[in-house]
């Protein structure tokens, strides 16, 4: 067990996530702090150090994994370098954060985990939103039996940014679409609240040939254990929502903003329904990247266990194999290990 106070973190990439959210959260945790940021551009490092009064800038990703004062990386780069620099920085002895989705497909994720358990260091995917405390009270409220057995789950993460035709999300050889930004988050809460693994998925995608023919939109259906669905939508080019619904046999749980929310009293709030009315389910008022943040140094400092452990990670990325080749062929996939 370390007797170190703080996990000391360096930036990989200066994306918008990493200097609107996650440096942020950083800051406002407990056991982090902030130490360097890098850039392929040193100019652009220096810039965004300066604006966020990080105290090192580096010119280069290779400088800051040499740099001995960084105990932990974040890594928010385009998708296809999500492999490459978790194993260059595992190698290098860093922890690592790295953004969903860990990788293109769970091929590459088992490699990383391989590499990460053979360097000693721990390393974790960025779904903040499963940090917030309001997930486990959903989990008790089910576990109540308030809402009676679970029928079914709907998921919605939607936006539209097809105008912004240079996207990196619209790149498909950088792991580009829908599915792979924010199809994730309905998938991963379903998985979540049901603790089980589903056994095929059936999705369908618009294609765009204007955004290098990434999924645009995409429809879907998992199939759970018990003849339990989760049925989903995602999109970057339509009207923005952000929502869960969990359907039971006496009841639902409805979450307004399931996995970004409002910062003012009462955004985070859920609804359970029943037949005795509609109740609001008051939550804590966190910032759920600190949480991420303190979670992760707990593990790296005081030896938690992990909320995100790397097995999940790696059965998360075979729900995504199975719902893009379903995309692709037009066809249910069965999802096996």
């Amino acid at each position: 067990m370390s007797l170190q106070s703080k996990l000391r973190w360096g930036i990989l990439g200066c994306a918008g996530i990493a200097k609107r959210s996650v440096i942020p959260g950083i800051r406002e945790s407990e056991l982090g702090e902030v130490t360097a940021i890098a850039s392929r551009d040193l100019d652009k490092a220096k810039e965004t150090a300066a604006s966020l009064d990080i105290a090192r800038a580096y010119g280069s990703y290779e400088e800051l994994l040499a740099d001995p004062e960084i105990d932990a990386v974040y890594i928010p780069l385009p998708n296809h370098l999500h492999k490459e620099w978790t194993i260059r920085a595992a190698e290098a002895g860093k922890h690592v954060l790295c953004e969903k989705p860990i990788a293109l497909t769970a091929e590459e994720a088992a490699e990383m985990v391989a590499a990460s358990r053979k360097a000693g260091v721990h390393f974790e995917e960025a779904f903040m939103y499963r940090h917030h405390p309001r997930y486990k009270m959903i989990k008790d409220v089910l576990a109540s039996g308030e809402i009676g057995e679970v029928r079914g789950i709907h998921g919605t993460f939607t936006f539209n940014s097809a105008a912004n035709k240079g996207n990196v999300r619209f790149r498909r050889d950088w792991g580009g679409g829908a599915l792979y930004d924010v199809g994730v988050y309905p998938i991963s809460a379903a998985r979540l609240l049901l603790g089980a693994e589903p056994v095929a998925a059936t999705v369908q995608a618009l294609f765009s040939p204007e955004h290098d023919d990434v999924d645009m939109m995409a429809s879907g259906l998992l199939e759970f254990p018990g003849s339990v669905g989760l049925t989903f939508d995602c999109a970057m080019w339509a009207a923005f929502r952000n929502t869960l619904e969990v359907l039971g046999t006496d009841g639902r749980i409805e979450v307004p903003g399931a996995f970004v929310y409002p910062k003012e009293a009462g955004g985070g709030n859920f609804f359970v329904h029943t037949k005795e009315g509609r109740r609001e389910v008051e939550v804590p008022e966190v910032n759920q990247y600190a949480l991420q943040a303190d979670n992760f140094a707990r593990v790296v400092l005081q030896g938690e266990a992990p909320l995100m452990p790397v097995e999940d990670t790696v059965a998360g990325m075979r729900v995504l194999d199975a719902c893009l080749l379903s995309a692709r062929s037009r066809t249910r996939v069965v999802i096996s290990e």
